[in-house]
């Protein structure tokens, strides 16, 4: 399977980033943009975005560019910065890139941004399996 595909079909057997709405904004081979709008019920007491929210978009940006490759990876090892706090109707997006690639692992940066601001910042590390991506 092409690897900038491959981020699409996971999307469609992903239900969690599904009921979050995240979209698919870019892929290429190392690289994944998405993007999706905070909901009401995606708020904390504080009437803030919860940051878990943050966090899965974060996660599956890393996640889905860390499969572009063409074989199965699975997070050996994540983190995350809150640096900006997200608001109701806020729209966000989470780009990811591969920093580095090593046979079995890789390492990820993903930046969150509101508009140019950047609101968080993850840092992921991957493990490559032996099984392939197939159509």
């Amino acid at each position: 399977m092409k690897g900038e595909l491959i981020p699409y079909k996971m999307l469609s057997q992903d239900e969690f980033s599904q009921w979050l709405g995240i979209e698919i904004l870019e892929s290429e081979v190392g690289r994944c943009k998405l993007g999706m709008r905070i909901r009401k019920d995606m708020l904390n007491s504080m009437f803030k975005t919860h940051g878990g929210i943050t966090y899965s978009l974060a996660d599956t940006a890393f996640g889905f560019t860390a499969n572009t490759h063409g074989k199965y990876a699975v997070s050996i090892e994540s983190s995350i910065n809150h640096i900006e706090a997200l608001e109701e109707n806020d729209y966000i997006t989470a780009e990811s890139t591969v920093n580095l690639q090593k046979t079995k692992v890789g390492f990820n940066i993903v930046e969150v941004k509101k508009g140019e601001q950047l609101v968080a910042l993850f840092k992921g590390v991957v493990y490559r399996t032996n099984k392939d991506w197939e159509d």
